[in-house]
Protein backbone atom coordinates (compact mmCIF):
# COMPACT_ATOMS: atom_id res chain seq x y z
CA UNK A 1 0.00 0.00 0.00
CA UNK A 2 1.12 3.58 -0.47
CA UNK A 3 1.06 6.15 2.49
CA UNK A 4 -1.58 5.55 5.06
CA UNK A 5 -1.66 8.99 5.85
CA UNK A 6 -3.79 11.17 3.86
CA UNK A 7 -6.49 7.77 4.24
CA UNK A 8 -6.33 7.71 8.21
CA UNK A 9 -6.33 11.52 8.30
CA UNK A 10 -9.65 11.33 6.57
CA UNK A 11 -11.00 8.19 8.30
CA UNK A 12 -10.31 10.47 11.68
CA UNK A 13 -13.32 12.41 10.22
CA UNK A 14 -15.79 10.02 10.25
CA UNK A 15 -18.13 8.97 12.38
CA UNK A 16 -20.02 5.77 12.16
CA UNK A 17 -22.69 4.04 13.77
CA UNK A 18 -22.98 0.24 14.67
CA UNK A 19 -26.01 -1.98 15.23
CA UNK A 20 -26.13 -5.18 16.47
CA UNK A 21 -25.36 -8.59 18.83
CA UNK A 22 -22.71 -6.33 21.38
CA UNK A 23 -21.19 -8.90 24.02
CA UNK A 24 -18.23 -8.70 26.89
CA UNK A 25 -15.15 -11.07 26.35
CA UNK A 26 -13.80 -12.26 29.69
CA UNK A 27 -10.27 -14.18 29.71
CA UNK A 28 -9.16 -15.76 32.19
CA UNK A 29 -4.55 -16.46 32.15
CA UNK A 30 -3.10 -18.85 34.00
CA UNK A 31 -1.25 -21.68 33.73
CA UNK A 32 -2.25 -26.06 34.25
CA UNK A 33 0.82 -27.80 36.17
CA UNK A 34 -1.38 -30.97 37.32
CA UNK A 35 -4.28 -33.21 36.64
CA UNK A 36 -7.21 -32.78 38.97
CA UNK A 37 -8.27 -36.01 40.80
CA UNK A 38 -11.69 -35.57 40.82
CA UNK A 39 -11.30 -35.84 37.04
CA UNK A 40 -9.13 -36.05 34.56
CA UNK A 41 -9.00 -32.66 33.48
CA UNK A 42 -5.81 -29.86 34.17
CA UNK A 43 -6.20 -27.70 37.06
CA UNK A 44 -6.09 -24.11 36.18
CA UNK A 45 -3.79 -22.17 38.61
CA UNK A 46 -4.92 -18.69 37.46
CA UNK A 47 -2.95 -15.68 37.58
CA UNK A 48 -5.10 -12.89 36.07
CA UNK A 49 -8.49 -11.92 34.53
CA UNK A 50 -9.04 -9.43 31.79
CA UNK A 51 -12.24 -7.85 29.93
CA UNK A 52 -12.63 -6.18 26.18
CA UNK A 53 -15.95 -5.54 24.15
CA UNK A 54 -16.90 -8.35 22.09
CA UNK A 55 -19.52 -8.47 18.80
CA UNK A 56 -20.78 -5.54 17.41
CA UNK A 57 -19.23 -3.65 20.65
CA UNK A 58 -15.71 -5.14 18.85
CA UNK A 59 -16.37 -3.78 16.15
CA UNK A 60 -17.14 -0.19 17.57
CA UNK A 61 -14.19 -0.84 19.35
CA UNK A 62 -11.75 -1.64 16.09
CA UNK A 63 -13.64 1.79 14.45
CA UNK A 64 -12.60 3.69 17.60
CA UNK A 65 -9.54 2.33 17.18
CA UNK A 66 -8.81 3.41 14.00
CA UNK A 67 -9.66 7.11 14.59
CA UNK A 68 -13.44 7.68 13.93
CA UNK A 69 -16.04 8.48 16.46
CA UNK A 70 -18.80 5.66 17.04
CA UNK A 71 -21.92 5.09 18.32
CA UNK A 72 -22.99 1.42 19.09
CA UNK A 73 -26.76 0.10 19.91
CA UNK A 74 -27.04 -2.99 21.13
CA UNK A 75 -28.60 -4.84 24.15
CA UNK A 76 -26.25 -4.46 27.25
CA UNK A 77 -27.97 -5.90 30.31
CA UNK A 78 -28.52 -4.55 34.07
CA UNK A 79 -25.81 -6.15 35.24
CA UNK A 80 -22.17 -6.42 36.81
CA UNK A 81 -21.11 -7.06 33.09
CA UNK A 82 -22.87 -4.77 31.05
CA UNK A 83 -21.92 -2.10 33.61
CA UNK A 84 -18.29 -3.39 32.22
CA UNK A 85 -18.70 -3.48 29.20
CA UNK A 86 -19.96 0.56 29.20
CA UNK A 87 -17.33 1.43 31.09
CA UNK A 88 -14.98 -0.21 28.09
CA UNK A 89 -17.08 1.59 25.43
CA UNK A 90 -16.94 4.99 27.34
CA UNK A 91 -13.30 4.77 27.92
CA UNK A 92 -12.82 4.65 24.17
CA UNK A 93 -15.08 7.34 23.44
CA UNK A 94 -17.93 5.22 22.07
CA UNK A 95 -21.39 6.40 22.84
CA UNK A 96 -23.93 3.55 23.30
CA UNK A 97 -27.70 3.28 22.50
CA UNK A 98 -28.96 0.77 24.96
CA UNK A 99 -32.13 -1.37 23.80
CA UNK A 100 -34.91 -2.47 26.16
CA UNK A 101 -34.70 -5.74 27.95
CA UNK A 102 -34.19 -7.72 30.93
CA UNK A 103 -32.22 -10.50 29.94
CA UNK A 104 -28.06 -10.84 31.19
CA UNK A 105 -25.74 -8.65 28.91
CA UNK A 106 -23.74 -11.94 27.34
CA UNK A 107 -20.46 -12.55 28.05
CA UNK A 108 -17.89 -15.02 26.31
CA UNK A 109 -14.86 -16.16 29.11
CA UNK A 110 -11.98 -17.81 27.03
CA UNK A 111 -9.72 -19.89 29.63
CA UNK A 112 -6.27 -19.87 28.23
CA UNK A 113 -3.66 -21.80 29.77
CA UNK A 114 -0.22 -20.57 28.19
CA UNK A 115 -1.52 -18.53 25.72
CA UNK A 116 -3.33 -21.77 24.03
CA UNK A 117 -6.98 -21.45 24.79
CA UNK A 118 -8.48 -24.44 27.05
CA UNK A 119 -11.84 -23.66 26.03
CA UNK A 120 -14.82 -20.86 26.02
CA UNK A 121 -17.70 -20.40 28.85
CA UNK A 122 -20.72 -18.54 26.68
CA UNK A 123 -22.85 -17.22 28.83
CA UNK A 124 -26.07 -15.92 27.22
CA UNK A 125 -30.33 -16.10 27.65
CA UNK A 126 -32.68 -16.70 24.83
CA UNK A 127 -32.52 -14.15 22.08
CA UNK A 128 -33.26 -10.88 22.48
CA UNK A 129 -35.23 -8.55 20.24
CA UNK A 130 -34.96 -4.43 19.74
CA UNK A 131 -38.46 -3.86 19.13
CA UNK A 132 -38.29 -0.70 16.62
CA UNK A 133 -39.85 1.32 15.86
CA UNK A 134 -39.93 2.26 19.30
CA UNK A 135 -40.24 6.04 20.42
CA UNK A 136 -37.30 7.09 22.76
CA UNK A 137 -34.77 4.63 20.82
CA UNK A 138 -36.24 5.05 17.42
CA UNK A 139 -35.16 8.86 17.51
CA UNK A 140 -31.97 8.19 19.28
CA UNK A 141 -31.39 5.80 16.64
CA UNK A 142 -33.01 7.92 13.79
CA UNK A 143 -30.56 10.96 15.56
CA UNK A 144 -27.71 9.01 15.56
CA UNK A 145 -28.07 7.28 11.76
CA UNK A 146 -28.30 11.36 10.53
CA UNK A 147 -25.08 11.95 11.78
CA UNK A 148 -23.42 9.16 10.68
CA UNK A 149 -21.38 8.90 7.61
CA UNK A 150 -21.87 4.67 7.41
CA UNK A 151 -23.89 2.31 9.48
CA UNK A 152 -22.69 -0.80 10.07
CA UNK A 153 -24.75 -4.19 10.91
CA UNK A 154 -22.39 -6.53 13.05
CA UNK A 155 -24.70 -9.94 13.53
CA UNK A 156 -23.67 -12.50 16.00
CA UNK A 157 -27.40 -14.54 15.52
CA UNK A 158 -28.35 -13.46 19.49
CA UNK A 159 -31.42 -11.71 18.26
CA UNK A 160 -30.97 -7.88 18.23
CA UNK A 161 -31.26 -7.96 14.81
CA UNK A 162 -34.15 -8.70 12.77
CA UNK A 163 -36.13 -7.82 9.69
CA UNK A 164 -38.16 -5.05 11.00
CA UNK A 165 -35.11 -3.35 12.45
CA UNK A 166 -32.94 -3.90 9.87
CA UNK A 167 -35.41 -2.42 7.42
CA UNK A 168 -35.83 0.63 9.42
CA UNK A 169 -32.32 1.70 10.00
CA UNK A 170 -31.58 0.84 6.22
CA UNK A 171 -34.83 2.80 5.15
CA UNK A 172 -33.51 5.58 7.39
CA UNK A 173 -29.97 5.81 6.16
CA UNK A 174 -30.79 5.40 2.29
CA UNK A 175 -33.00 8.41 2.85
CA UNK A 176 -30.09 10.40 4.73
CA UNK A 177 -27.77 9.12 1.85
CA UNK A 178 -25.42 7.12 4.09
CA UNK A 179 -23.37 4.14 2.98
CA UNK A 180 -24.50 0.65 4.96
CA UNK A 181 -22.79 -2.25 5.47
CA UNK A 182 -23.51 -5.99 7.10
CA UNK A 183 -21.58 -9.01 8.53
CA UNK A 184 -24.26 -11.57 8.17
CA UNK A 185 -25.08 -14.61 10.75
CA UNK A 186 -27.05 -16.72 7.46
CA UNK A 187 -28.19 -19.04 9.84
CA UNK A 188 -31.08 -16.42 11.24
CA UNK A 189 -32.02 -15.49 7.73
CA UNK A 190 -32.17 -11.98 7.51
CA UNK A 191 -34.51 -9.99 4.79
CA UNK A 192 -32.04 -7.23 3.42
CA UNK A 193 -31.16 -6.03 -0.12
CA UNK A 194 -29.05 -3.61 -2.39
CA UNK A 195 -26.39 -2.88 0.49
CA UNK A 196 -23.19 -1.12 -0.37
CA UNK A 197 -21.17 -3.82 1.30
CA UNK A 198 -21.74 -7.01 2.57
CA UNK A 199 -18.46 -9.37 4.14
CA UNK A 200 -19.87 -13.03 4.80
CA UNK A 201 -16.86 -15.89 5.32
CA UNK A 202 -16.60 -18.90 2.89
CA UNK A 203 -18.83 -20.57 4.74
CA UNK A 204 -21.86 -18.06 5.16
CA UNK A 205 -21.36 -16.86 1.90
CA UNK A 206 -22.06 -20.41 0.69
CA UNK A 207 -25.19 -20.29 3.18
CA UNK A 208 -26.42 -17.18 1.80
CA UNK A 209 -26.02 -18.42 -1.61
CA UNK A 210 -28.09 -21.76 -0.87
CA UNK A 211 -25.76 -24.16 -1.46
CA UNK A 212 -24.37 -27.53 0.07
CA UNK A 213 -20.77 -28.57 -1.07
CA UNK A 214 -19.47 -32.21 -0.64
CA UNK A 215 -16.18 -32.33 1.84
CA UNK A 216 -13.77 -31.31 -0.15
CA UNK A 217 -15.29 -29.90 -2.69
CA UNK A 218 -13.31 -26.63 -4.11
CA UNK A 219 -15.12 -23.13 -3.00
CA UNK A 220 -17.31 -21.86 -6.40
CA UNK A 221 -15.94 -18.52 -6.21
CA UNK A 222 -17.76 -16.87 -9.69
CA UNK A 223 -21.62 -18.93 -8.66
CA UNK A 224 -21.28 -17.37 -5.27
CA UNK A 225 -20.73 -14.06 -6.42
CA UNK A 226 -23.20 -14.33 -8.84
CA UNK A 227 -25.96 -15.90 -6.82
CA UNK A 228 -25.37 -13.22 -3.83
CA UNK A 229 -25.89 -10.37 -6.00
CA UNK A 230 -29.19 -11.53 -7.76
CA UNK A 231 -30.47 -12.55 -4.91
CA UNK A 232 -29.20 -9.27 -2.42
CA UNK A 233 -28.29 -6.66 -5.12
CA UNK A 234 -25.24 -5.83 -2.99
CA UNK A 235 -22.84 -3.31 -4.72
CA UNK A 236 -20.06 -4.98 -2.77
CA UNK A 237 -19.10 -8.63 -1.51
CA UNK A 238 -15.87 -9.31 0.32
CA UNK A 239 -15.81 -13.05 1.14
CA UNK A 240 -13.16 -13.45 3.76
CA UNK A 241 -11.41 -17.01 2.99
CA UNK A 242 -9.56 -17.56 5.89
CA UNK A 243 -5.50 -18.11 5.51
CA UNK A 244 -6.28 -17.75 1.63
CA UNK A 245 -7.34 -14.41 1.85
CA UNK A 246 -10.08 -12.04 0.44
CA UNK A 247 -12.26 -12.59 -2.27
CA UNK A 248 -13.94 -9.22 -4.07
CA UNK A 249 -16.70 -9.19 -5.46
CA UNK A 250 -18.87 -6.22 -7.14
CA UNK A 251 -22.20 -6.37 -9.37
CA UNK A 252 -21.74 -10.33 -9.12
CA UNK A 253 -18.58 -10.64 -10.80
CA UNK A 254 -15.09 -11.35 -9.61
CA UNK A 255 -12.96 -8.18 -9.03
CA UNK A 256 -10.03 -9.80 -7.21
CA UNK A 257 -8.44 -12.32 -4.50
CA UNK A 258 -6.37 -10.79 -2.04
CA UNK A 259 -3.64 -12.84 -0.23
CA UNK A 260 -3.50 -12.91 3.70
CA UNK A 261 -1.59 -10.03 4.93
CA UNK A 262 -0.84 -12.08 8.17
CA UNK A 263 2.85 -13.12 9.30
CA UNK A 264 1.96 -14.57 12.65
CA UNK A 265 -1.03 -15.84 13.65
CA UNK A 266 -1.54 -16.55 17.07
CA UNK A 267 -5.68 -16.02 17.63
CA UNK A 268 -8.02 -15.09 14.68
CA UNK A 269 -10.88 -13.95 17.34
CA UNK A 270 -12.36 -10.96 16.23
CA UNK A 271 -10.18 -10.67 13.55
CA UNK A 272 -13.66 -10.88 11.23
CA UNK A 273 -14.75 -7.29 13.09
CA UNK A 274 -11.11 -5.84 12.53
CA UNK A 275 -11.92 -6.52 8.63
CA UNK A 276 -14.96 -5.32 8.82
CA UNK A 277 -14.22 -1.79 10.96
CA UNK A 278 -11.76 -1.29 8.31
CA UNK A 279 -13.37 -1.95 5.27
CA UNK A 280 -16.45 0.62 6.02
CA UNK A 281 -14.09 3.17 6.92
CA UNK A 282 -12.17 3.08 4.14
CA UNK A 283 -14.86 2.67 1.59
CA UNK A 284 -16.32 5.90 3.59
CA UNK A 285 -13.15 7.80 3.40
CA UNK A 286 -13.34 7.64 -0.34
CA UNK A 287 -10.56 4.84 -1.15
CA UNK A 288 -11.33 2.45 -3.83
CA UNK A 289 -12.94 -1.13 -3.29
CA UNK A 290 -9.20 -2.58 -3.62
CA UNK A 291 -7.46 -0.19 -1.85
CA UNK A 292 -9.76 -0.46 1.38
CA UNK A 293 -9.55 -4.17 1.16
CA UNK A 294 -5.80 -4.01 0.88
CA UNK A 295 -6.36 -1.64 4.16
CA UNK A 296 -8.33 -4.20 5.37
CA UNK A 297 -6.30 -7.02 5.43
CA UNK A 298 -3.41 -5.24 6.62
CA UNK A 299 -5.66 -4.23 9.57
CA UNK A 300 -6.23 -7.88 10.31
CA UNK A 301 -2.91 -9.13 9.40
CA UNK A 302 -1.85 -7.44 12.54
CA UNK A 303 -4.99 -8.19 15.12
CA UNK A 304 -4.63 -11.87 14.40
CA UNK A 305 -0.67 -11.57 15.73
CA UNK A 306 -2.30 -11.03 19.21
CA UNK A 307 -4.10 -13.27 21.88
CA UNK A 308 -7.50 -11.79 22.51
CA UNK A 309 -9.92 -10.10 20.82
CA UNK A 310 -8.28 -7.28 19.83
CA UNK A 311 -8.08 -3.98 18.01
CA UNK A 312 -5.25 -2.19 15.52
CA UNK A 313 -3.93 1.67 16.10
CA UNK A 314 -3.11 3.75 12.92
CA UNK A 315 0.79 3.58 14.53
CA UNK A 316 0.37 -0.45 14.48
CA UNK A 317 -1.18 -0.45 10.83
CA UNK A 318 1.70 2.17 10.01
CA UNK A 319 4.64 0.05 11.29
CA UNK A 320 2.74 -3.00 9.93
CA UNK A 321 2.59 -1.94 6.56
CA UNK A 322 6.26 -0.40 6.30
CA UNK A 323 7.45 -3.95 6.61
CA UNK A 324 5.77 -5.11 3.52
CA UNK A 325 7.89 -6.85 0.66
Amino acid sequence: MKSLTPLLKKIAGLRVLVVGDVMLDHYIWGDATRISPEAPVPVIDIARDSWTAGGAANVALNIASLGARCTVAGYIGADEAGNRLTEILKAKRIDTIPTPGEAPTIVKTRVLVQHQQLCRLDREAAPVSYDFPADQADALLTKAIRASDAIVFSDYAKGVLNDALVARVTQLARAAGKFVALDPKPKRKLAFHELDLITPNKRESLQLAGMELPPHTPFPAAEVCARLHEQYGTKHLVVTLGEDGMLLSSGGRIRKTIPTAAREVFDVSGAGDTSLAALVLALSAGASFETAAHFANAASGVVVGKLGTATVTPQELRAYVALEP
